[in-house]
């Protein structure tokens, strides 16, 4: 059977079209680079911010439990997607190098306005 079709070859029609909130917006990417940010106004007259940019990130080291502000050199991996390293693109999961060492993202740019990270052991 073919999407969208009835049995006997007819038509499925919408019983509406989508209201402005069901609908998907555009994929946000996150780049190295300086740091810009967008506010956008969401349902209930709130503010939503979002990362368009960023060459700085929030670092936890498990160790001693402390966060710093460090500045990201480059992307170095992205297990998802090795493409989106290539780019340098911020998602999260991916393996930055940082001034303090290499880190891996854990939240999600694209829809929070901070770029948080962990630092990772060295493997001797």
């Amino acid at each position: 059977m073919k999407k969208g079709k009835k049995i006997s070859g007819g038509k499925y029609k919408k019983q509406r079209k989508k209201k402005l909130f069901e609908k998907e917006s555009q994929q946000k990417i996150v780049k190295l680079g300086e740091v810009k940010r967008k506010q956008v106004k969401i349902k209930a007259g709130k503010i939503k911010t979002f990362l368009i940019s960023s060459n700085e990130a929030n670092l936890i080291d498990k160790k001693t439990k402390k966060v710093k502000k460090v500045k990201i050199k480059n992307v170095l991996e992205t297990p998802n997607n090795r493409f989106l390293a290539r780019q340098n693109l911020l998602v999260k999961g991916a393996i930055i190098e940082t001034d303090a060492g290499k880190a891996r993202i854990t939240s999600r740019p694209s829809r929070e306005g901070s770029v948080q990270a962990v630092l990772i052991e060295e493997k001797a």
